[in-house]
């Protein structure tokens, strides 16, 4: 049996690419396998006939898939975290007194 080598991209100051996933991404779809093989383990312990427990977490693994590496082609290394950072920012700020804008000789 031959063994199965992986190339793992990794330059100077560069993040890990494993087969066209970047950075985090790997840890992700890492993540959500270990998750359908515990929502499988349910399933099954349920009493589910298994052929319809191995069709549901067939097309569940193949939507995170592509998910991922759509995420992971879109967003980038660190782009997606800059993003879940700009839904964050509020887009108005409104003050309804002007207090925080005079100056208070007093509290000096």
């Amino acid at each position: 049996m031959q063994n199965s080598v992986y190339k793992i991209n990794k330059g100077i100051n560069q993040s890990i690419e494993f087969k066209g996933l970047k950075a985090q991404y790997i840890w992700y779809l890492g993540g959500g396998v270990v998750v359908l093989m515990i929502l499988f383990a349910v399933l099954y312990i349920l009493g589910l006939p298994s052929v319809l427990c191995v069709g549901f977490i067939g097309v569940a693994g193949v939507v995170l898939v592509l998910k991922v590496y759509k995420m992971s082609s879109t967003y980038g290394e660190y782009g997606l975290m800059k993003a879940i950072a700009y839904k964050q920012i509020p887009k108005r700020i409104k003050v309804k007194s002007r207090k925080i804008f005079l100056f208070d000789s007093s509290t000096i």
